[in-house]
Parts: C-alpha cells; structure tokens; sequence
C-alpha cells in the first residue's frame, strides 16, 4: 500500500537525507550492492538512521515504484532534543512527568502509549534511535492523533537519557517485574520519568542498573506480565492519583 510517507529509491533517500528530512527508518534489500547503495548506507551510519535488510518481497510490498532496493519511511512529526525536551519543561513545571520507552517496538503499542500519555499529561516520551518503534500511519491512528501533540525526543543510548534526567534532578522509576515495590508503595509525586521496556525482554539489565528505583504493578495470575501499553497506563493514571 502506497504512503505519503514513504521514499523510494537510493538517490531520492540520499537526497532527503543531505535536506535533513525527519527519516524514520529504511528498509534495505538484503544483498543489494554497488556503488551508490553503499554511499546510501554509510549515509545512514554516519547520519545514525535506523535501518535493516529484508527481502524484496517487503519492498515490493511496501511500493509498487522502482525503488533500486531501498524504501524510507519520512516521520510525519519533527523530534525534539533531550536538551530542548528537559529544559523546557523544567522551567515551566517543578514536577514535570517523562516516560521513557526502552525499545518499544510495535507500532501500535508506541501509538496507544502516545494516547495514554497525552491523556496523563506527559510532559514529553523519550525513545531510542535504533530498535523503537516507527512514527507511523499505525502509530498515528492508534494514538488518535496525539502523536501531534506530545513533544517526542530520541536519543543514541536509553542510558544518556537516564543520566542526563538525573542530573536535572529528576527521578527514575523502571516499570518491572523484577522491583520488589509495588507501583502503589512507591512516591510519584516527584519529579518523575518512567520506563517502560520492550514487549519482549522489558527494561535493558544495563539502564536498571544506572536507574533510581523500580516498581511492579501486583499480578493474580499466571501470565507474569501485561502489555506494554496497558502497564504503561496502570502507571500513569497512578501518578495522576498520587497527584491529585
């Protein structure tokens, strides 16, 4: 299915590359070579633009345009920086509300997390470069448009966030399995960023080392976990009680 948002072609990407475009991801064909579609790919290592290699069925699928191998996908917002994100929002707000996403990978999650947190008053969503989820047509449609509304920033290393959060005396909370506090027992009405991992592996073992604290939601069942976006609203709408 043909999008607004995509590219197509080694050259047109190269190009809107070099124009400093928003580029989301870019789908590579697996063995592909030569010349140019090596100029395209130190590009995208040199500019850090996510990336990866799939057959050229996926490409195929994704536009029926000659697309030499490689198709991009434009984001239909414009990130913020970490510094621009945090300092704003402290000089307006002594407890301001971060949520960070640890690889969260399926677009819809992203989209319904984007919704909750519009709806909580989020201050700003922090995601990775590599392995997050696009900003897509899913992404927009499940987040009901919030994805507009709702400054999202990425960053190199989820642990770069994590420190630079700390150091403007803001506090850390991972959401997992693994805290022995329940999400309830734990203050949130601080300065706050909360984590959320990917729906596979959760939080990175490194960034729960560097974070301040951790908290669980409680489980009466013997499936030991929620969906990433569900668990991200049990915490949010509990800040918002703790806040009130």
């Amino acid at each position: 299915m043909e999008q607004d948002n995509q590219i197509f072609g080694i050259r047109a990407i190269l190009e809107a590359i070099e124009a400093g475009k928003d580029i989301d991801k870019v789908f590579i064909q697996k063995d592909a070579n030569g010349e140019l579609m090596s100029s395209l790919l130190k590009s995208l290592k040199k500019n850090n633009i996510n990336f990866s290699y799939v057959p050229i069925e996926k490409l195929n699928r994704l536009t029926s345009k000659n697309h030499q191998g490689a198709v991009a996908t434009i984001s239909p917002i414009s990130f913020v920086t970490l510094e621009t994100l945090i300092e704003s929002v402290l000089e307006k707000k002594d407890k301001p509300l971060f949520l960070i996403l640890d690889q969260v990978s399926d677009a819809r999650n992203f989209g319904a997390i984007i919704r909750t947190a519009a709806c909580c008053g989020v201050d700003g969503i922090i995601i990775s470069k590599n392995g997050a989820a696009p900003v897509n047509g899913d992404t927009v449609k499940t987040s009901a448009g919030a994805v507009f509304n709702i400054p999202i920033c990425k960053v190199d290393h989820i642990k770069d966030a994590v420190f630079y959060l700390q150091s403007s005396g803001v506090i850390t909370i991972g959401a997992t399995e693994k805290a022995e506090n329940l999400v309830y027992d734990t203050d949130l009405n601080i300065p706050l960023a909360i984590i959320m991992g990917s729906e596979d592996r959760g939080i990175n073992p490194s960034v729960l080392k560097i974070i301040d604290q951790q908290a669980k939601l409680p489980m009466h069942s013997v499936i030991d976990s929620l969906n990433v976006s569900v668990a991200c609203g049990a915490f949010l709408y509990e800040v918002i009680r703790q806040r009130r």
